[in-house]
């Protein structure tokens, strides 16, 4: 009997300890386990409890969103349907009339035609030379950072500037350019023949826009692996077989991306390149859908026509954009 009490008094207090330790065990194992998976390198942001602190951090960004693109957007959805005299005085109700006319102009068919020739080449030639400048200067030991530097200095230029600079090197009377042009026997004049004009407007617009591709395929190229570039040039492969074999195909997301910021760009961020260049001539060779859009609205004061044509250009990039996606995106290996 006492050796069983005594067993009993050594085994009690032995037991309690154990259940402890076991209770404070499974409560840090589930705290761990509620406690969201966080990658390695990454720090926890907390902004404390309710929406308040993250809201206030945002309201200066939704400021922008909402006067300069939420409300004029819903301004130019609304005057599309409208049909108002250039003072505003008299405003009718006409449905999509102003759409059903901008279809039946062959003005605006021609300027749609227009805008997407500059587009497609304007993105073509951008992408073609960025690809070339950034093999070139990845492979360039000295002086590399002057290389970079001096093509990235047109970024800083205005594009009015930009257009500025070019219609000066390729005016017919006094352009350096349009000389040695001339001396080739190539009777070069923007201001006469629509051709030529497209073609100045569409280098100078990629002129201005390689630096922006530049960038992303320079860091894109120091993503690639150097592991792999050794190897092909152990295997005998040269710098232009490399980068077309290993370097062009891991820049396929890189270059999905430029692909459609340079339409975005195309159809909208140069207005002032053709205000400069050319202001939508000869006989409306350069009248991109932008440049139109500002000339009916601002020049000829027919607000109604001019916002169903500033939807419409929306459209059509959103259109594109899609289109991207659809057919392209599926194509792009995001692998390495």
């Amino acid at each position: 009997m006492r050796s069983s009490a005594i067993g009993r008094d050594v085994a009690v207090p032995s037991a309690q300890p154990r259940s402890a330790a076991a209770s404070v065990s499974h409560r840090a194992a589930a705290r761990k386990k509620a406690r969201p998976a966080q990658e390695a390198g990454l720090k926890r942001a907390n902004f404390g409890e309710g929406p308040g602190l993250p809201t206030l951090l945002l309201l200066p960004q939704l400021l922008i969103l909402l006067f300069f693109f939420f409300i004029p957007s819903l301004r130019a959805l609304t005057q599309s349907v409208l049909l108002s005299d250039p003072f505003g005085t008299t405003v009718q109700f006409v449905w999509f009339d102003n759409f059903k006319a901008l279809f039946a102009n062959g003005e605006y068919r021609q300027s749609m035609w227009v805008t997407l020739l500059f587009t497609v080449g304007q993105n073509a030639l951008t992408l073609s030379v960025a690809l070339v400048l950034a093999f070139a200067t990845d492979h360039i030991i000295k002086g590399r950072s002057v290389y970079r530097t001096i093509i990235l200095l047109p970024y800083a230029i205005a594009p009015a500037i930009a257009g500025i600079l070019w219609a000066f090197l390729f005016n017919p009377a006094v352009g350096p350019l349009a000389h040695v042009l001339h001396g080739l026997g190539i009777a070069w004049d923007p201001n006469l023949n629509p051709n030529h004009a497209l073609i100045l407007v569409t280098l100078a617009a990629s002129w201005k826009h390689i630096c922006y591709d530049y960038i992303f395929l320079v860091v894109g190229l120091l993503a690639v692996p150097v592991s792999l570039m050794e190897a092909a040039a152990v295997d005998g492969a040269g710098p232009i077989r490399r980068f077309v074999s290993i370097g062009l195909p891991m820049l396929g997301p890189t270059v999905f991306f430029l692909a459609v910021m340079n339409f975005i760009y195309g159809f909208f961020e140069t207005f002032a390149i053709i205000d400069a260049v050319t202001k939508g001539g000869p006989a409306g060779a350069t009248n991109i859908l932008v440049y139109k859009v500002y000339v009916d609205g601002f020049v000829n004061l027919d607000l109604g026509s001019s916002a169903a044509q500033s939807v419409l250009l929306m459209s059509f990039a959103l259109l594109c954009t899609l289109l991207q996606f659809r057919y392209f995106d599926r194509k792009v290996n995001y692998g390495v």
